[in-house]
């Protein structure tokens, strides 16, 4: 038998097994450097799975809780990513089903349970799926226009932002009774269609900044907001939380309007 028949014979391996040096057995390559960052974003994904399990048993403050520390986890892989140099096409990919699991279908399930699952018919399942449906697609938007994107800002509101305006919106909800039982149905969908319409829009919003020194010189008075928001919450808590979150979504929109309006004088 020719060589290249025996090439031909030769059973195929996946492309996780690489061949040895000597050209015979396959063995595992070691861990690469995108392992670290991928442990954060599983937890990212083990988060969001938590908040779904703890929106179906009830437990709305826990639920909203296990979506902040998603979104935590989702900082901290992109930072440890950066800091090894350990990005990756895997690390994106599973990145991105993770902010779908954690920022789409938790927000949206915690969303139907909380005050939406009483309405007639399906209208609540519905309209809590427009949550999901909308982060599924503003992260596919996001993937295929990463080349040459920089991460300064964003087009339509980022998931975890939305993920977070539910969460704080719940906690406050949960804390005070602002709105009664037959006013939330009405208040939620509103803030589901909103959220999920801002998601798939052209609305730019910042990233969020890191604290330096040219940043303080270049835009004082948004590093003086950010500053400002975070002693509220820190002091006012859930309440604040929510509303912070609500003034970086109205930001963005007045920021938008404005470039626009000076697009259309000029």
């Amino acid at each position: 038998m020719d060589q290249s028949r025996m090439k031909q014979g030769r059973k195929k391996y996946p492309p996780a097994l690489k061949p040895d040096q000597e050209g015979g057995r396959q063995r595992f390559p070691f861990v690469s450097r995108s392992f670290f960052p991928s442990i954060f974003t599983v937890m990212n994904m083990v988060s969001g799975y938590m908040s779904i399990v703890m929106s179906g048993e009830g437990s709305f403050m826990a639920a909203s809780w296990f979506i902040i520390l998603a979104a935590f986890f989702d900082t901290i892989d992109g930072f440890v990513a950066r800091v090894i140099n350990g990005t990756s096409d895997f690390g994106v990919e599973l990145d991105s089903l993770s902010d779908l699991v954690s920022f789409g279908a938790a927000p949206a399930y915690l969303v139907y349970k909380f005050g939406l699952e009483g309405m007639w018919g399906i209208g609540g399942v519905a309209l809590s799926a427009l949550l999901m449906v909308g982060s599924g697609l503003r992260l596919a938007r996001f993937n295929i226009s990463m080349i040459g994107y920089s991460k300064e800002s964003f087009s339509g509101l980022p998931t975890p932002a939305q993920a977070l305006t539910i969460a704080g919106f719940v906690l406050w909800m949960q804390n005070e009774q602002f709105f009664g039982l037959d006013v939330m149905p009405p208040v939620l969908s509103v803030l589901t269609v909103v959220l999920a319409l801002l998601m798939v829009s052209r609305v730019n919003y910042d990233a969020l900044p890191k604290p330096t020194l040219d940043l303080i010189r270049r835009h004082p008075f948004q590093v003086a907001l950010y500053a400002l928001a975070l002693f509220c919450v820190l002091v006012f808590q859930t309440k604040a939380f929510f509303l912070a979150m609500l003034l970086y979504i109205l930001l963005g929109i007045l920021r938008s309007l404005t470039f626009s309006f000076r697009q259309w004088i000029a």
